[in-house]
C-alpha cells in the first residue's frame, strides 16, 4: 500500500492550496480518507475526513469554513482545498486511510503560510 502526498508549498497568509493524496494497492473506496497535521512542537492532529460507504465529511473546528475533503474513487486520489490560510496553518500535512483496525499513512508534504 502507498499514498504519496503532493501539493504542498509556501503561500502568503489568505492564499489557497490543494493537497493531493494518490493512492495504491488498496480498494479505495473502503477506506475513510483522511488529513491530518504536524507542527513543531505539536501533536499531530486530525484536520478532515470522508467517511467510507457514506462519504460523509467531518472537519476539525479549525479547518471548518476554510478547507474542503473530496475523493476520486477512479483515480484512487483524495484532496484538501485549504482556502483563507493562516500562518497557523503551517504544518506537514499528511495523509491516510483507515479501514476497521488497519490504518495506513503517506508521507508528509509541507504547508508553510507566511504572515
Amino acid at each position: 500500500v502507498q499514498l504519496q502526498a503532493s501539493g504542498g508549498g509556501l503561500v502568503q497568509a489568505g492564499g489557497s492550496l490543494r493537497l493531493s493524496c494518490a493512492a495504491s494497492g488498496i480498494t479505495f473506496s473502503d477506506y475513510s480518507m483522511d488529513w491530518f497535521r504536524q507542527a513543531p512542537g505539536k501533536e499531530r492532529e486530525f484536520v478532515a475526513r470522508v467517511a467510507a460507504g457514506s462519504g460523509n465529511t467531518y472537519y476539525a473546528d479549525s479547518a471548518k469554513g476554510r478547507f474542503i475533503i473530496s475523493s476520486n474513487d477512479a483515480k484512487k486520489t483524495m484532496y484538501l482545498q485549504m482556502d483563507s490560510l493562516k500562518p497557523e496553518d503551517t504544518a506537514v500535512y499528511l495523509c491516510a486511510v483507515q479501514r476497521g483496525n488497519t490504518v495506513y499513512w503517506g508521507q508528509g508534504t509541507q504547508v508553510t503560510v507566511s504572515s
